[in-house]
Formats: structure tokens, C-alpha cells, sequence
């Protein structure tokens, strides 16, 4: 047996084909205790360090990887170092180590990793700048995900509507779903909509081909629905988005950010409504695990709508603590912050504590100094102190005759019954547009308004330059033409009588069936009286057909007895009491017969015969010219019996 001279190089070449076979089967665990026996052996082999560092980052322990590679310095290491760093969210420390690095210019693996880190750090200009060059010289296989990762930078680079974004090209589904962020982010929603339908279906029959399964396939359809929920949601249609939030949130999604997402959404659609529910998606949004995967845009709204929710359920304390974290964390929410904290203030009925908050932010920003005394004023308001909302007003400077604060300033004058007030500020609105020569928009309802107000007033000059100035912006206006006669007709009739003559003919805005039937109406009757008779004094054309109004009621046939024969005449008698009848035979022992007067109760037999009609000799030159009105005897039908008719049980009354 022959002696090894060397089993030092022996072990190291044994272990080295132990980390090739474990490495080409995936199984990183063994390769790394194969690496370990060579450094037990050679601590300073360098490419058993680089093996460990790769196993390491495969079974993603890159914070493992990491401290190994400071440990070990292992500088020429690049990719690596900046790698792990990359996937442990050390975003600035990942592109540092790569522009730092001792290799220029950058290879293609490190070229497009510090691209992806530009991405992250929400860089886009730069990154489709690498984008654009890696695509132009480099050619590969992966040229289709290049050009996706490009249509997402434009997507993101589509929320600022002033810069261009460059054409997507519309091939795979993932690229379909970018082109349809970039047309929402640009608020074309419906066009949205189409484009991720498009990628909905694409994507499915791509992964069955693939032979993904049913959950893979879901989990992948979850992030193109919840943006597809999210255009339907900005379109209105709530219901139709909310459940398909809460049907992509039952599918319980790996993906941190799409929870956030939908959660967040879901919860703006809740608003004040549901709030149990509310409070559950808003932890689930702002999670630790989400936080690196969502954009700042997306972090801001998210604390925004938790802001928002504490002022929904009426937490004062969690409001004032929230709203202040936001302005610290985001500066450019400063203002959304106060207002948030104001309004919580003013549900406490602690509104000079929030006047005053908002003084002393619009003294220190300017920018927003118009838009702050806006929410003074509607403080200033809910304590009903009008006086101090109007001088709010007026510190506005010029800003103060656009239309919508000179409405607002002239229904407060009127609020405080200071008319002149109202007057000179109408007044002075329409001399400063005249000398200014401003055009803000439709100014015709202001115009109209200031001439209304000073005819009722009697300022009959002012009114009319008003209405000058309403007649330029609508000269076929007929009725600012006449209300501009009536101006002029009480200080200038001249002026009047030039203008009246632009008016129209009386023939040309009546016509003859109108005069008649004006005419036709009785003014002492009612409107619908006299509707109803002009109406009728119209005559239709000889060739209008005439139509028959057919009746509306209609008549119900008579219901006969079961015993009804038409060919026996019925009795002429048949209403008259039996008593009263021919064929009544009086009873045996009947008593006094001749005396019997039937009638109503207590009438004397005097009487009696006085009223008998059938009796005509009874009226002599005795009688009473006018005889005393009685009431007529209500018949026997109409007389109550005592005890009256049972009710039948079950039957009809």
C-alpha cells in the first residue's frame, strides 16, 4: 500500500468534489460542511470563502453572508457585499459599497443590480436611464424581464403628470399589467381597466401552460385584481372593488405589500363606517413586514388614512399623537397633520386652541396662508362669531373679489344685516375687474348677482354697469337686456330707449294660440282652471285626427236576485212595507185599526191627518200658509233595529 505524501491536498481535493456535487444538487446545507472541512484545513482559501458566501446567500441567510464577508475582508467580493445588502433593505449601503468598489466600469451582473437598488431607492430617472443602456447593449435571454422592470420605472415615473414616459411594449402579461399602472396613475381609469382585464387572462392561461397549480395561479391573479379594484374604486364602483378586496384578502397573500394595499384601500372605502374592521386592515397595513416593500408614496397615504380613522372613532389623545408623528415622518404633510388636529380640536369644543394653532402656521408658511385662513374662517364660523370670519375675509388682499369669497362676504353682510356693507363691496368688486381687466373664469353669476342687489337697493348706476358688464359676456341674453332698459329707464332714459330697441318684437316671442288663450283666461279663476280653458279654446288643425276620449270609470254591471226572470214584469210594490201592500191581510183581534197612524214615533192623530196626503179634503183655508219644515221619516231600511244583524262567523259584512 503506497503512503499518501501530501493528505493535506488529498482531503481539500476530496472536499472541493463533495462541494461541486452538493452545489449542482441545490443541497447548500451539506455543501457549506464540505466547505467548513476545507477551512478547517486552509482558513485563507479564497475560493473556499467565496464558496461559503454563495452557499450562504442561496439559503438566504444574508445577514449571516454578510458578517462573514466583513469578517473575512473579503473586498474583491462586490456583487456579494452589495447583494446581501441590497436584500436586507440597506439600500444606500448597498449602492455605496458598489460606487466605492475597485471595479470600473461596472460588469453586467453589478451594472444591472445597482439599477434595481436605484429603483428602491424611488430614483426613476436614473434607473430608466440604466434601463434604456443595458437593454441597448446586452443580449440575453432575460431581455423580456428588462423590459418589464423598464414599464415598471415608467409607471412609477407616470404619477408626476409633467414628466414623459417612454412606450411600454405590451407583451407578456406582467407588461400589460405596468402599461395598465401607467395609464392609472395618468387617471385614465377606464382605459386602466381594459389593459388589466387583458393581463388577468393572459396571466392564467400562461400559468397553466406553465403547469403552475390553482394556489400559485392565485397568488399571482391577487396583485393584478387588487389594481384592478383600485380603478374600479376611483370609477365609483365601490361595491364591485370592496369585494374583491376582501376576496383577494381570504386568499391570505405572501406578498406583504399587496396585503398593505388592499387593506388600506378596503379601509377608504369604509370611511366612518365599520370601524372595528376599519381598525383591524389599518394594523394590518402598516405591519414591520410591509414597510420595505411598499413605496413612500404608499407609506404616507397609509399613515395619512390612520390619521384619518383615529378622527373617525373620536380618539382625541391618538389623534394628536398620530397626526404628529405624520407631519415628523413625512414634512410635506405638515399641513394634512394640522388640519386633522384641528379638527379634532374643534370636535372638543376647543376651537380658539385650533385658531390659533392655524395663525401660527400660516404666519410661518405662506404658500399655504390662503387655504389656512380658509379653515380659521370655518372655525370662526361654528362659533358663530360672523364679525371675525368677515374680517378673515377682507386680509385677503386682492384674493377677495374673486366670485366665490365676494358671494361668501356679501351673505355674511347680509347675516348681519349690514346692507351698505354688501353694497360697497359689490361695488368695489366691479370697479377693480373693470380697472384690472382680470379674467377669472365665468364671472357672469357674480355680474348678475352685484346688478340683482343694487336694482333691489335703488343703485340703479351700479346695477346697470353690472349688467354692461354681464351683456358682454352674453349678448343674446334677452333678459339682461330688458333688466339693463329697466336700469337706465330710472337715471338715463335716453340710454333706455337706444337699448330697448334691441329687444325683440312682441310678434316674434308670442304667437296667435297663446294671445287667444290668454285672452280666453279669466283671471279670477285658478291656474288650473285657466289652463283648463285655454287649453280647450285651442282648435285643432283640420288635418289632426280627432280621438275620442274613452272614460276612465267604468260602470259595473248591476247584480241580479238568484230568482230573476226576465220575462215577469217585477212588482210595482216591492218597495212598499207589507203592511202598506194590497194583498196585506190585517190579523185576527188586531185592535184599533182605523186609528193606527204609521209614522215616526209620538205623532199625534191630529197630525196624522193634517200631513195625510191622501186625503185631500183635509186641506182647507185652515191650513198654514207656510207649512213648519220637519225632518222626512227615514224608512224602515233605515231605521235600526235593536240587537241589528249578527256577524257571521268567517262571512262577509
Amino acid at each position: 500500500m503506497s503512503k499518501d505524501t501530501n493528505p493535506k491536498e488529498a482531503q481539500i481535493k476530496s472536499a472541493y468534489a463533495d462541494v461541486n456535487k452538493y452545489g449542482n444538487n441545490r443541497e447548500y446545507d451539506k455543501a457549506i460542511k464540505a466547505v467548513n472541512r476545507i477551512l478547517g484545513v486552509a482558513p485563507d482559501d479564497q475560493t473556499a470563502l467565496h464558496c461559503k458566501v454563495v452557499c450562504l446567500v442561496q439559503l438566504s441567510k444574508f445577514e449571516e453572508a454578510h458578517k462573514f464577508i466583513e469578517k473575512n475582508r473579503l473586498t474583491s467580493l462586490i456583487f456579494e457585499k452589495s447583494y446581501c445588502e441590497y436584500r436586507l433593505n440597506r439600500q444606500q449601503q448597498a449602492l455605496k459599497t458598489i460606487d466605492d468598489g475597485i471595479v470600473q466600469p461596472l460588469p453586467p451582473n453589478l451594472k444591472e443590480l445597482r439599477t434595481q437598488i436605484l429603483y428602491r431607492l424611488e430614483r426613476y430617472e436614473e434607473c430608466l436611464d440604466s434601463y434604456k443602456d443595458i437593454i441597448k447593449n446586452t443580449s440575453d435571454e432575460y431581455e423580456d424581464e428588462r423590459r418589464t422592470n423598464l414599464s415598471a420605472v415608467a409607471a412609477n415615473l407616470a404619477v408626476d403628470k409633467n414628466k414623459d414616459v417612454p412606450d411600454v411594449t405590451e407583451d407578456t402579461y406582467e407588461q400589460y399589467f405596468n402599461s395598465a399602472c401607467i395609464q392609472s396613475n395618468r387617471q385614465k381609469y377606464l382605459e386602466a381597466e381594459r389593459k388589466l382585464r387583458t393581463s388577468e387572462k393572459l396571466c392564467r392561461d400562461f400559468l397553466e401552460e406553465e403547469g403552475a397549480s390553482e394556489e400559485e395561479i392565485l397568488e399571482e391573479l391577487d396583485v393584478i385584481r387588487v389594481q384592478l379594484a383600485y380603478c374600479l374604486q376611483l370609477q365609483g364602483k365601490v361595491k364591485e372593488a370592496s369585494t374583491i378586496y376582501a376576496e383577494c384578502l381570504r386568499h391570505k397573500p405572501k406578498d406583504p405589500a399587496l396585503v398593505a394595499v388592499a387593506s388600506n384601500n378596503a379601509v377608504v372605502i369604509n370611511k366612518d363606517q365599520n370601524v372595528f374592521d376599519s381598525k383591524k386592515k389599518i394594523r394590518a397595513a402598516m405591519a414591520e413586514a410591509c414597510e420595505p416593500k411598499l413605496t413612500s408614496r404608499q407609506k404616507q397615504v397609509i399613515a395619512l388614512n390612520n390619521c384619518l380613522l383615529a378622527l373617525f372613532t373620536n380618539a382625541s389623545d391618538q389623534v394628536q399623537q398620530l397626526s404628529q408623528k405624520l407631519s415628523q415622518n413625512y414634512p410635506q404633510m405638515e399641513f394634512e397633520a394640522l388640519l386633522i388636529r384641528c379638527s379634532q380640536l374643534a370636535k372638543d369644543k376647543k376651537h380658539k386652541e385650533a385658531i390659533d394653532q392655524l395663525q401660527k402656521f400660516a404666519a410661518l408658511h405662506k404658500s399655504h396662508e390662503f387655504v389656512t385662513k380658509f379653515a380659521i374662517i370655518q372655525l370662526q364660523l361654528l362659533q358663530g362669531n360672523r364679525k371675525d370670519a368677515i374680517e378673515t375675509l377682507l386680509s385677503l388682499g386682492e384674493a377677495k373679489y374673486k366670485p366665490g369669497i365676494v358671494s361668501a362676504l356679501v351673505s355674511l353682510y347680509l347675516g348681519t344685516d349690514n346692507k351698505p356693507a354688501a353694497s360697497a363691496l359689490l361695488k368695489s368688486a366691479v370697479d377693480w375687474y373693470k380697472q384690472n381687466n382680470v379674467s377669472s373664469g365665468d364671472l357672469s353669476d357674480m355680474w348678475r348677482q352685484a346688478a340683482e342687489f343694487h336694482l333691489r337697493g335703488g343703485a340703479s348706476e351700479t346695477a346697470a354697469s353690472s349688467l354692461e358688464e354681464l351683456l358682454k359676456l352674453k349678448p343674446n341674453d334677452m333678459k339682461v337686456l330688458a333688466q339693463l332698459v329697466i336700469a337706465y329707464a330710472q337715471f338715463n332714459p335716453k340710454r333706455a330707449l337706444e337699448i330697448s330697441r334691441k329687444l325683440p318684437k312682441l310678434e316674434t316671442l308670442t304667437t296667435a294660440s297663446e294671445i287667444d288663450a290668454l285672452e280666453a283666461a279669466n283671471w279670477v279663476m285658478s291656474t288650473k282652471a285657466a289652463k283648463k280653458s285655454a287649453s280647450a279654446k285651442i282648435e285643432p288643425s283640420p288635418s289632426t285626427p280627432l280621438v275620442e276620449k274613452k272614460s276612465k270609470n267604468r260602470k259595473r254591471k248591476g247584480k241580479l236576485p238568484k230568482n230573476y226572470n226576465a220575462e215577469v214584469p217585477p212588482d210595482p210594490e216591492r218597495w212598499l212595507p207589507k203592511y202598506e201592500r194590497t194583498g196585506f191581510r190585517k190579523k185576527r183581534g188586531g185592535g184599533r185599526t182605523k186609528d193606527v197612524i204609521k209614522g215616526s214615533q209620538g205623532m199625534a192623530t191630529g197630525a196624522a191627518d193634517q200631513y195625510d196626503m191622501s186625503n185631500r179634503a183635509n186641506l182647507s183655508k185652515n191650513s198654514p200658509v207656510t207649512p213648519v219644515y220637519q225632518e222626512p221619516t227615514p224608512g224602515p231600511r233605515q231605521q235600526h233595529r235593536k240587537g241589528g244583524h249578527k256577524k257571521k262567523k268567517g262571512g262577509r259584512f
